[in-house]
This record gives structure tokens, sequence and C-alpha cells, in this order.
């Protein structure tokens, strides 16, 4: 590996969720090879300066929830740069290691204020919301942008379970009372919300099979989470969801529940108010996880309240997929955010060769590993680029980019637990593989996710159910 293949591990990739216009590529670097310089802990990636005649960076943003949309609006490209820029400069602020620790230990699970700054003044909760609900509706390409900064630095929020589980459910299924009550509140950060279901939440949502084939829900009258009319027109709902992301912390449950006994057994979204004074009966439990920056709990309904999420017929069982399908782009991104952080700082460490003392790994081994992990973080990024850009709701290469951003984010938060030079793996450095882990068990795992894209588009790419 020359020095200018080596040079190409430390810098910043170009992004792929913009375009630019083609500029001929610089001479390659000559002379010796150039000192890596270490990131700082939890903040941004060192960027090498500009050599004269280039462009310089782009300062940040200004708060994207002012910003126009429409007619006349900044292209998608600047609308994707605006939403990184801007959030990588509050996370270097508010979610290093330490700060990401001790939003944990609070009873939410996340920082409050950061939440409120990035659904306030960068609107990121309500990006891809209509602007009738006083969302910004910028699309999917610039939630996946945001979502991979999220994960770069393994910030603790509800943007996943409220921005992509939950508020796409009740967009696409709500009445027009449902969403004009709702939908606003959620899109400023008031109101959080999450999606909950028995079962695999992945099978749910149809990423690792059909969730029109298994009786995930529920069957018959028991098992699952079950919903009964009552005499007054409303419903009330018995069982337990376990493993609901944000669950202890959420305002809003979207509950997926069986009804209809044997004979029209079909599946039903409710709606629960999570206040404790007007939801009596539910039991929310926050449970020991893996990956404390992605919260669970276990939700407990003992004949809760509860609302129809929108009307009767509805097509739940292909809204979940679809919205599985567009949550697996965000996860995909979040993944390979992460992967490139875990891969920048497995770099900066084998940059220093003797760290405790003795001598680690001869460099042409490290840096053709190295390399290797480059090129399989950089195609998930692609693939996820090109699923975040893919017309129509539910992506169906969403699962697909997903599976090669999980196996990215392993094999990159493996290498960076390698002990080089005889050091073990930090506490910091421990946290890339234990989401790796924890996302592969809650929507994985990745075999499978591969297995369900081919049964879906087939081995060629054509779509076959």
């Amino acid at each position: 590996m020359d020095a200018a293949d080596h040079a190409a591990l430390t810098t910043a990739p170009t992004d792929p969720f913009a375009t630019s216009p083609t500029t001929p590529a610089p001479a390659p670097p000559t002379g010796p090879r150039p000192a890596r310089q270490a990131a700082a802990p939890g903040g941004p990636r060192a960027t090498p300066p500009a050599a004269a005649g280039e462009p310089r960076a782009t300062p940040p943003a200004a708060p994207l929830a002012a910003a126009p949309s429409g007619p006349g609006a900044e292209p998608p490209a600047d609308q994707e740069q605006a939403v990184r820029h801007a959030l990588r400069e509050l996370l270097a602020e508010r979610a290093g290691p330490d700060e990401n620790r001790a939003a944990t230990a609070t009873p939410e699970g996340y920082d409050t204020e950061l939440w409120a700054r990035m659904s306030g003044a960068l609107g990121l909760a309500g990006l891809t919301l209509p602007e009738e609900y006083g969302g910004t509706g910028r699309g999917p390409a610039a939630l996946a942008a945001a979502c991979e900064e999220t994960g770069r630095t393994l910030a603790p929020s509800p943007l996943l379970a409220t921005a992509v589980l939950g508020a796409p459910l009740l967009a696409a299924l709500g009445t027009p009372e449902q969403r004009a009550d709702l939908l606003p509140r959620l899109a400023d950060g008031s109101l959080t919300c999450t999606l909950a279901v028995p079962g695999a939440l992945a099978l749910a949502l149809g990423l690792t099979g059909d969730n029109t084939a298994h009786p995930w829900s529920g069957d018959g009258r028991a098992g699952g989470i079950q919903a009964t009319r009552t005499t007054d027109g409303g419903w009330r709902l018995y069982g337990e969801a376990a493993q609901v992301v944000d669950g202890h912390s959420a305002g809003l449950l979207i509950v997926a529940a069986h009804t209809g006994g044997f004979a029209r057994s079909r599946t039903l979204l409710f709606l629960v108010r999570a206040d404790a004074a007007e939801a009596p009966g539910l039991v929310r439990t926050r449970q020991p996880a893996l990956d404390p920056t992605r919260t669970r709990a276990t939700v407990q309904f003992r004949d809760t309240g509860a609302e129809l999420l929108g009307e009767e017929p509805a097509d739940v069982l292909g809204a979940l997929a679809t919205a599985g399908r567009a949550a697996a782009v965000m996860l995909a991104a979040e993944a390979v955010g992460a992967a490139r952080e875990a891969l920048d700082r497995t770099v900066a460490h084998a940059g220093s060769r003797e760290p405790s003392g003795r001598p680690a790994a001869p460099a042409p081994t490290v840096d053709h590993r190295l390399a290797d992990l480059y090129v399989q973080v950089e195609t998930a990024r692609s693939l996820t680029h090109c699923a975040a850009r893919e017309p129509g709701p539910g992506p169906e290469s969403g699962p697909l980019a997903l599976a090669h951003a999980l196996d990215a984010l392993r094999a990159t938060a493996g290498e960076s637990a390698q002990p080089h030079g005889g050091t073990g793996p930090t506490r910091d450095q421990e946290a890339y593989f234990h989401r790796a882990a924890s996302d592969e068990l809650l929507f994985g795992p990745a075999r499978r996710l591969r297995a369900r894209a081919a049964e879906r588009t087939g081995p060629f790419g054509e779509v076959a159910a």
C-alpha cells in the first residue's frame, strides 16, 4: 500500500448523500508518509486543511426548521449537507462518550435538552413529515444523513423510535383528526412515540420474513396482544410487548394487536396515550440492554384502554412492511456512521504503532486489513445512499443495505477491539461493538435480511412478491 492509499484511510470520505460536479482528482502525494492525527474522543473526525486553490469547508448551516421548501427551495444535496453540518456541530458539543453515558443514566435514557435542540432548532423529528403538519418534507435522504451523524457518535435520542418507526405509521394510517392532533406534536419534538409489537420486531416489520405468514401478533383468542371491543365502541388491550425501543419513555405507543378471534382474525394498530392518568393498566419496565444508547422496555397491557389507529378496513400488515423497509435504510445509515467512526479510531490507533511501548503489528499487515474494512464500509455506504434515494415508499433495497451495513459495523467494531500494540479495547471502542451486536439481535440477523430481500426481489433484482 503506497502513501496515497495509506492517507486515504485517514481522511473523511466523499459524502454520497450529496452530489457535486466532477472535478479533476489531485495529484498523488509524494515524499514521506504523512503522520496521522488522532480524532478527539466523541468529536468530529479531523479533516486535513484544504490545499491551495481548493474550496474551504462549508460552515455550519443555519437552523433547519427555518429553511425554505417547495418551489425555489435549495436543492436536495444542499439540504442534506445542511442537515449533516448543523447536526455534527451540535453532537460534537453534547454527544461525546462521557455525555452519552450521563444521558443513558437519566430516567428518560437520553439528553432531553439535546433532543429539544435536535427536534426544535434543527427540525429532525419532522424531516419527512408533510409541511401541513409542521414538518419540512425534506424526504428520506435528509433523514438518512441525520441518522448517519447520530450513529457516528452513538447519540441516544428518540429519533429512531419517533421519526423512523412511529410517525410514518401514523401518517400512513391515521384519520385526518388523528394526524392533525398528533403529527404536529411529533414534528416539534414535544411528543415522542414508538412502535410496540409482541414477538420479534424484525418479523413484524417484514424485514426477516413475511409478516402475513406468521401469527406474530397473537392467534385465536390468546397469545401476543389481544384487542377486544367494548360496549361503548372503544378498545381494551391485554398482553405484553418485549424489546420496545424507548418503550419506557415514549409519550405515545403505537401497539400492534390481534383481534377477531378465529372467525375474523386480523392485526390492527392502536394508539395508547402513555400518561399514567390516561392509561390505567399500562405497566412499563425499562430493561438492561447490551447497548445502553438503544434503550428498550417491556410493556404490559392489563385491560388498557386504546384508540384504533385509522379506520377499518386497512392494510396494516402492508403498512408495517413498508415502514420496515424505510426503517431499514435509516438503521443502515446509523450503522454506516458508526462503522466509519470505529474505522477512523482504529486507523488513528494503529498509526501510533507503539501505543504502550510495545511494537504493534507490522505496518503492511495492519494496512491491508484496514484497507479491506474501508472498502466494506464504503460499499455499505453506497448501498445505503442508493436505497435512500429509491423512489416510492418502502425502498426494496433497504433490507439489503441494512445487511451490508450491519456486517461492516460488526467487522470494524471487531477490528477496533483488537489489541494493537498490547493494549486492550477501551470502553469507547467496545460501545461500537455493543451497537453492532444489539442492532443485529433486534433487526437482523444479516443472513435473514438477505434471504428476505432475495424472496421479495428475486436473485437478479426482479420483484418476486
